[in-house]
């Protein structure tokens, strides 16, 4: 029996026992009618997926995003390493665990990211794009600092909404010079830093910091949307000029690109066509990163959701 063992670290047949967080977690019914728990667990090296059988609780949805402990032996199903359980529950007072294994955080210096994000968004020439940035910000910050950038799909661990928003950035003031007689770089700079601002108040966290959930309005209106009336108000209070008010809400509306993706509308004007293909290129970067964490050099990955395919680790 091995304790607290890295999830990275885990081959078919070991056994373990220790604390791990309860990544995602659902009670189904097998073809025999019997109830089981489908769930996922995590430490700061990665995500396994696990099943208990025989079992309809207590433990549930309800439980995602906290630490449990677990006692299982690792399996292989269909090429891929599993957990079967058998104990698992909830952390209990007196228990002793580092919670620093536990949560992935962003492999970044979350204090000089957020300072260069600031002093990005102080090279906006135009006052009024500038003055919006620093407002909506300064209304988000400490939230914005530490929440994910998702809950699954990229950047979802803790800081994760900082450092996508901060690459990004590097790249649209990047190609912001590469095409100045196309681009307004103010404007695609602006939309860059804001644009997934109201994931802020679309996500649910955990004590642990981590996405378990969506809120309402995140269900109901999406941070596009939010996004989008964050920027309309504050235009209002600084007595924004309109249509500069309507183009940046235009880039946060447009940036997933296609409605199919979720975007509200398609982008119409060369700063919202670039801002959905930053996006792009730093989420799949992403996605690229971790599926490659878990992949040995010179074979082929799982098939990635996101992406649609496996994507090959070359040496």
């Amino acid at each position: 029996m091995e304790y607290n063992k890295w999830i990275a670290d885990l081959e078919a047949g070991d056994e373990i026992e220790g604390f791990y967080i309860l990544k995602t977690a659902q009670i189904k019914t097998s073809n025999s009618g019997k109830p089981f728990l489908a769930a996922s667990v995590a430490d700061r090296s990665g995500t396994i997926d696990a099943k208990v059988w025989d079992y309809g609780g207590p433990l549930g949805t309800q439980d995602e995003g906290t630490v449990i402990k677990l006692r299982g032996t690792v399996s292989e199903y269909r090429g891929v390493l599993q957990l079967i359980l058998s104990r698992l529950r909830p952390v209990q007072e007196d228990d002793q665990y580092n919670l620093g294994e536990l949560v992935p955080v962003a492999p970044i210096d979350v204090d000089a990211g957020w300072q260069e994000l600031l002093e990005l968004t102080d090279t906006i020439g135009d006052g009024d794009y500038r003055s919006v940035c620093r407002s909506v910000l300064e209304r988000y910050g400490d939230r914005f600092r530490s929440i994910p950038g998702g809950k699954s799909m990229h950047h979802s661990f803790v800081s994760g909404l900082l450092m996508h928003t901060l690459y990004m950035g590097r790249i649209a003031d990047y190609l912001a010079g590469v095409y100045p007689e196309t681009v307004d770089r103010d404007l695609l700079v602006a939309g860059t830093i804001l644009h997934d601002v109201a994931k802020c108040d679309e996500f649910v966290t955990s004590p642990l910091g981590l996405v378990t959930e969506y809120s309402t309005k995140g269900q109901l209106l999406g941070h596009l949307v939010m996004g989008a009336q964050a920027v309309a108000e504050t235009a209002r209070e600084l007595a924004m000029p309109e249509e500069k008010s309507v183009l940046l809400q235009h880039l946060l509306l447009s940036h997933h690109g296609e409605p199919e993706f979720g975007a509200a509308v398609r982008p119409m004007c060369a700063e919202s066509e670039l801002l959905s293909m930053i996006d792009l290129i730093d989420s799949r970067m992403e996605i690229y990163k971790e599926t490659m964490d878990e992949t040995e050099p010179g074979s082929f990955s799982k098939r990635v959701f996101a992406l649609d395919k496996k994507i090959y680790r070359h040496k």
